[in-house]
């Protein structure tokens, strides 16, 4: 069901922008192939062998609305730029940082490379100060340039979390193994059992399900996210095990889901402690109180939930 969620958002996202980028091409949102006409103000005389002089960009309100059929700015447009001269002709290059209106805000952005956004002057430079005209490249697309922009920055992001996942994975699971190896992980899941027995009642006593459980609820307590995830994932890998159902939660499933979810923390978060340093020490009863409240209503509400009729029905272990 979640996956045909994903897919409707992800096709009407599509529609959207699609719309969106017809609609402004329709429109002539961007005015493009129409020069802004614009006075150009020099920093003093022009000299025609630099090639880059500072320059400032004087257009009135009317101008502006009229250009781009918008609304009129409450204060003329003056923005400062750098005059640029080329074999090719005179440019002027826009600062990316300045509080540029809409829509050039966005003609920049669809353009610009390294921060830098140029636009063709129009206009041979005389004097100080003098009348001309700005052009910009033709934007087109930028609803749908937009989102695949996202996606490729989405799936670089999804690829750097699981490449540092997998070294914290790999050193747990190695951990594992010895501990199982040696008999360690028994060693505690006995002596943890007595407490979490009647929390998860229908898993085999020696059953390693419960070790994973107290490997992932320790590391939580102790703020190893990092830690915590592989461990998590591998207990829900025993649990599933005991699972008759393919797709359907057991009791024990939501339960391990609801207490890892709200965790107690004993030890502040890594990245809390990354952003507050020592600091964070003034938080601790603050964490301790409500990450121990957040773990009896999630037990409680686990509990309860669990005895109505509507999910009785549905439970794969009584089905």
């Amino acid at each position: 069901m979640l996956n045909y969620i994903w897919g409707g958002l992800i096709v009407f996202s599509l529609l959207f922008a699609l719309t969106s980028d017809v609609r402004d091409m329709a429109e002539d949102t961007y005015a493009n192939g129409r020069p802004l006409p614009v006075t150009v103000t020099l920093d003093g005389a022009l000299d025609s062998e630099a090639r880059r002089q500072s320059a400032t960009v004087h257009a009135t309100p009317a101008v502006f609305a009229e250009h781009f059929g918008t609304t009129a700015p409450d204060a003329p447009l003056v923005l400062d730029v750098e005059l640029i001269q080329t074999k090719e002709g005179n440019q002027l290059r826009f600062d990316q940082n300045s509080d540029l209106p809409e829509p050039l805000r966005t003609m920049c952005d669809a353009h610009a490379r390294d921060d830098d956004c140029r636009a063709t002057l129009e206009g041979t430079p005389v004097g100080g100060a003098f009348v001309a005209a700005v052009a910009f490249a033709p934007v087109r697309w930028v609803k749908m340039n937009a989102i695949a922009a996202a996606a490729l920055d989405f799936a670089e992001t999804a690829v750097t979390i699981a490449l540092g996942l997998i070294g914290g994975l790999g050193l747990w699971m190695g951990l594992l193994k010895i501990a199982e190896a040696s008999g360690l992980l028994y060693s505690l899941v006995r002596l943890t059992q007595p407490l979490l027995r009647p929390l998860f009642p229908k898993i085999p006593e020696g059953h390693p399900a419960m070790g994973m459980i107290v490997l992932n609820l320790t590391a939580n307590m102790l703020g190893l996210g990092n830690a915590a995830t592989p461990l998590g994932i591998k207990a829900m890998q025993e649990l599933q095990t005991l699972n008759p159902s393919e797709d359907t939660a057991t009791d024990s499933m939501v339960m391990l889901l609801a207490m890892n979810t709200a965790s107690v923390q004993i030890v502040p978060p890594v990245l809390l402690v990354a952003i507050m340093g020592l600091h964070v020490n003034q938080l601790f009863f603050s964490i301790l109180i409500t990450t121990a409240l957040s773990l009896v209503v999630a037990i409680a509400a686990a509990k309860l939930l669990g005895r109505l009729r509507t999910y009785r029905r549905t439970n794969p272990e009584t089905s």
